[in-house]
């Protein structure tokens, strides 16, 4: 497999008909290949994520990342657009499924795909990849130590959302979570809370909670990175979206 690539800028159709700005990384072969829509985590759309979506399509995956703060802060950079969306309370969980269904929407219609869509998503990206994969018929998910998806934000956080636990029912696809031990938000103990859910509802889930990390144990730029978890996480995405998205 090559791992030429193309990344650019896009315009890509959004909730209530809007057109945002999203990253596109493709490969440059023929395909067939699957496609992943990247949701960026709270301190927004960034070079950090950027990077995250090229890494997709270096290993064969049309991935795309929307800016979900485009319309409230077009243009701004990635800490002050999410200073201003902070302050209105988050991205509308509603606003959030329009536009991942948008993305997914345009990377199935984009040449080369296979059909095949999954999402995933970091720190609140990973609570807006399950909301999306509850909410959509996607065909594999992503959930990267997603806080808030059984409890509410502690009081002094700024955002206007609740729990979403209770749409484990509705999830649509197979489902991946990678938590750290030490995460507070989520902790471990919400993670079992959900996966019981999960069971109960008698869906395909697999979670892995790893010793020694904490929240955003992925992210390269920041104190809280930890090699040998991020390592063995991507090892295991890998595996799952290579079952899920693969044919």
């Amino acid at each position: 497999m090559s791992d030429a690539m193309q990344a650019e800028t896009v315009m890509v159709p959004g909730a209530g008909g809007d057109d945002i700005e999203a990253y596109l990384a493709r490969p440059l072969d023929t395909g067939p290949h699957g496609a992943v829509v990247v949701i960026h985590h709270m301190p927004g759309y960034d070079e950090e994520t950027k990077e995250i979506t090229r890494r997709f399509a270096a290993h064969g995956y049309l991935a795309l990342c929307p800016n979900l703060y485009w319309r409230d802060a077009p243009g701004a950079a990635p800490g002050e657009a999410a200073a201003a969306v902070r302050a209105k309370g988050g991205v509308p969980d509603e606003r959030l499924v329009g536009d991942v269904a948008g993305a997914a929407a345009f990377l199935r219609g984009r040449p080369g795909a296979n059909g095949k869509v999954g999402t995933i998503g970091y720190c609140s990206g990973g609570r807006q990849s399950f909301l999306a994969a509850c909410s959509l018929e996607l065909d594999a998910a992503v959930d990267c130590y997603g806080a808030f998806v059984v409890s509410s934000p502690p009081e002094g956080v700024p955002l206007k959302i609740g729990p979403i636990a209770h749409l484990a029912p509705n999830l649509s696809c197979p489902l991946l979570g990678l938590f750290g031990a030490e995460d507070e938000h989520p902790s471990p103990s919400e993670t079992a809370e959900l996966a019981a859910a999960l069971s109960k509802a008698g869906k395909d889930f697999e979670f892995h909670t790893f010793e020694g990390a904490g929240h955003a144990f992925f992210a390269t730029n920041r104190p809280n990175y930890r090699p040998e978890a991020a390592l063995e996480g991507w090892q295991k995405i890998w595996e799952f979206f290579g079952r899920t998205l693969s044919g």
